[in-house]
């Protein structure tokens, strides 16, 4: 296994490469000392060989120019997919009225997102219940975190935000903490009245 990461702002180049047999780790490349790492004793006799041959010098070319070279000219060719993103939308959903209140957020890519939960702009880690990200079935991503609210006093509960970081956008997407906001299963609407009801209320018919 060999490859090369390549950092785009900096414009560091690393890279490696890897050996194994039946399974196990066998011979490595170190870029920064220009050696190789014998994981077994057996491989010790490759890593001399290797060394005084100038193997090490010839990996770490094929690095720095070609490797490199390519994965630069693949970004750019897919720069637009690679830089694309596409904030949540998020939702703050209850069980009931004494369970935790969670702070969901669904269709944002990329998958490199952070969501949480600060109280007065600090961030909260007690009684809170982070989920995963999760794909979406359209190649966005969705997570969620829980925030239980049982021993905050009711009129406190304005000065908790969730908040979501998404990589590549500076702005944090911050949803205010708003009862009235809240999905919650506790109370479902009553269906609006059909024209027969209203015309019966209207016209109620002698008995």
């Amino acid at each position: 296994m060999y490859g090369c990461d390549w950092d785009d702002e900096t414009n560091e180049i690393k890279g490696y490469d890897q050996r194994a047999f039946d399974g196990e780790d066998f011979i490595s490349f170190d870029f920064e000392t220009e050696t190789f790492v014998a994981a077994k004793q057996q491989a010790f006799v490759t890593k001399q060989k290797w060394e005084s041959s100038g193997v090490a010098a010839q990996k770490k070319n094929y690095i720095i120019h070609i490797c490199a070279d390519y994965l630069k000219k693949h970004v750019h060719n897919g720069e637009s997919a690679l830089k694309r993103t596409e904030l949540p939308l998020v939702s703050l959903l209850q069980k009931s009225s004494s369970a935790p209140v969670t702070c969901h957020a669904t269709r944002f890519y990329p998958d490199r997102a952070m969501l949480f939960w600060t109280k007065d702009g600090v961030e909260v880690t007690e009684d809170v219940d982070p989920g995963e990200i999760l794909p979406n079935g359209d190649g966005t991503f969705q997570t969620s975190v829980s925030l239980d609210l049982s021993s905050v006093p009711p009129e406190d509960w304005d000065k908790f935000n969730c908040v979501f970081q998404l990589s590549g956008v500076k702005d944090d997407y911050v949803t205010r903490l708003d009862r009235t906001k809240i999905l919650t299963n506790d109370k479902q609407p009553s269906p609006p009245p059909s024209e027969k009801e209203v015309l019966q209320e209207l016209n109620p018919q002698p008995r």
